[in-house]
């Protein structure tokens, strides 16, 4: 890709933060509305996980598929057509006429978002080839999830309150489209130096591990053990399948050599960590502030504000700490804030006091505003460019089965807890378990934060991505040979 002037470059990443506004809003908003379509769709609490999970379970498992496509055919045609799929599948899922129409047009929606956040990154991570000025363009980035935060409760109550729900999904329409026009004029093409063969064998195994094991947990509160059992079978059996078959592959769907870095790896479990903390956070905290309190959609929407404001300006804070000093801070910070906040919940009931409630909030939104940036840059910038699509997918893979497993986990927990009661009787001591699962995810945030950003994890990275670049080179020369 031609090197752009810093306007250009600016633009560039202007417009690819466009693309995961309207794939972060979605899920704001969507939480806002999730009492309202409970009572619109007669759903169960299963159901309400399965709206969101059924689409970050798909994008889950199409990520990094994605993301080898686009360095493979080009990035700015599949991010052209994900705005395109996920702006179609906005339009149907906002024509639902039940919730089992919905679950289907929000796997729509997904294919879209699939094709854009991983592609997005690894054009600013194309555009950006100085270490400082990406961290700070991932920083910018980080900071417009901490916007859908804000902005999504907010718009999305007073779209519940005025239209209804199904107007939520219409706010994708006009951002959708811009970034497609702007995308058209202003973002060039780009690819890796060598296309990437496709792998169906491991996108089968990948959407049969992340299926089975989703389903099995949303629906074990309701269903006995031997129904599920099969499940977890097949959740093993794709697993030990892919740990074998992987490796074998000249050019795999999950490259299980960038997991001999320590940041890497240790990135990817924080970002399922942290974004299974977030999911189960806004699931608990929507239900409870309108099902319980009994607020409308727009009081909710505002009472998540404390959350959604530190997020947003702690994120472009983080990306400049990670320039100037390295992910090992910022990575401390968050998890230390959302172990505190998680703790504050499970251990002393936060939500009863408005106080405490306030608090927790801002705790959990600090944690969250600093947890982004490192993730993404310590998971792209070890790795060679020409595997920018792949490694990037692989981060925001994880982000999404982390949120997909947060939401699956927790809202079984509560489903258990609450049983034939009522939500006003029996939420908070059945959320208390729910707390303490995210307590755990704020720890593990906090330990592999600071075990997996000192010297030693940096040696592995220099050497991982050594041994990914000669093996890059002995297949082109393979390659050149054989033609």
């Amino acid at each position: 890709m031609p090197e752009l002037s810093h306007r250009r470059r600016m633009l560039v990443l202007a417009i690819c933060c466009m693309s995961l506004l309207i794939v972060s809003l979605d899920n704001t908003v969507l939480n806002v509305a999730l009492p309202s379509m409970q009572q619109d769709l007669h759903a169960s609490t299963s159901g309400l996980q399965w709206t969101i999970d059924a689409y970050t379970l798909v994008l889950a498992s199409l990520l990094m598929l994605a993301g080898s496509t686009a360095d493979r055919i080009g990035r700015k045609r599949v991010f052209m057509a994900g705005l395109v799929v996920f702006t179609v599948g906005s339009v149907l899922c906002s024509l639902a006429p039940n919730l089992e129409a919905l679950v289907v047009f929000r796997m729509v929606q997904a294919v879209g978002g699939s094709m854009l956040n991983p592609v997005a990154m690894s054009i600013i991570t194309n555009t950006f080839t100085d270490p400082r000025e990406r961290a700070r363009a991932i920083g910018a980035w980080g900071a417009v999830v901490g916007i859908s935060m804000a902005a999504g409760p907010l718009v999305g109550g007073l779209l519940v309150e005025s239209v209804g729900w199904r107007s939520i999904f219409w706010i994708n329409l006009p951002v959708g489209l811009a970034a497609l026009l702007l995308t058209l004029r202003f973002v060039p093409e780009s690819r890796a130096p060598r296309a990437r063969r496709p792998d169906p064998v491991g996108q089968v195994l990948v959407i049969a591990l992340f299926g089975s094991l989703t389903y099995a947990i949303i629906e074990a509160p309701s269903t006995a053990f031997a129904s599920l059992a099969p499940l977890v079978v097949l959740a093993l059996a794709a697993l030990t399948a892919l740990l074998w078959y992987e490796p074998r592959r000249a050019e795999p769907l999950i490259d299980l050599r960038f997991f001999r870095s320590a940041p890497f790896s240790g990135a990817t479990v924080i970002a399922i960590s942290a974004f299974a903390a977030l999911g189960g956070f806004l699931f608990l905290s929507t239900l409870y502030l309108q099902n319980v309190r009994g607020l409308t959609a727009l009081e909710a929407g505002l009472w998540m504000l404390p959350m959604a404001v530190p997020t947003f300006v702690c994120a472009p804070l983080s990306g400049r700490l990670v320039g100037a000093r390295g992910p090992r801070l910022p990575l401390v910070i968050a998890g230390l804030a959302m172990t505190v906040s998680a703790v504050l919940f499970a251990a002393f009931e936060a939500e009863t006091s408005n106080v405490t409630l306030f608090i927790g909030y801002v705790l959990f939104g600090v944690g969250f505003g600093f947890v982004n940036a490192p993730i993404t840059n310590t998971a792209v910038s070890g790795m060679p460019r020409a595997q920018a699509g792949v490694a990037a997918a692989v981060a925001s893979t994880s982000r999404q089965l982390g949120q997909t497993l947060g939401v699956a986990v927790v809202g079984a927990v509560l489903a258990s807890g609450v049983g034939a009661s009522t939500y006003r009787e029996a939420f908070v001591s059945a959320a208390r378990p729910g707390w303490w699962v995210l307590v755990a995810c704020g720890f593990a945030v906090l330990a592999l934060g600071a075990v997996t950003s000192g010297q030693w994890a940096r040696g592995t990275a220099e050497r991982a991505a050594a041994a990914l670049e000669s093996a890059d080179v002995r297949d082109a020369v393979a390659t050149a040979d054989r033609s």
